[in-house]
């Protein structure tokens, strides 16, 4: 599913525009990258938690040339899905494989 996808369901549970319903993804999308360029998590509940996690520096292996690559310490976007979550999607997936 892409972003279009996702305007698309949008706009039609909503009634909103495809141009309306986009910026207000974009907003939501933009709000998240920014809280966590800040280095402020975000926590939605039942769906789940964005934070970032500071990864240590070290030596990598380059999977070409075998070579010893030297990876800075550096930061990553992590998400952490909410248990609710987890189970919404467990139990739609077994609902769609019994029906097969």
């Amino acid at each position: 599913m892409t972003k279009a996808d996702i305007v698309e369901k949008i706009a039609i549970g909503t009634g909103l525009t495809k141009l309306e319903t986009e910026a207000i993804v974009e907003g939501f999308l933009t709000t998240v990258i920014h809280a966590l360029r800040e280095g402020r998590g975000i926590e939605i509940r039942g769906f789940g938690s964005y934070r970032v996690k500071k990864k240590k520096a070290r030596y990598a292996r380059n999977p070409r040339t075998g070579e010893k690559v030297y990876v800075g310490e550096h930061y990553v976007p992590v998400f952490k899905f909410s248990k609710d979550f987890k189970d919404a999607v467990d139990s739609g997936m077994k609902e769609n494989n019994s029906s097969e």
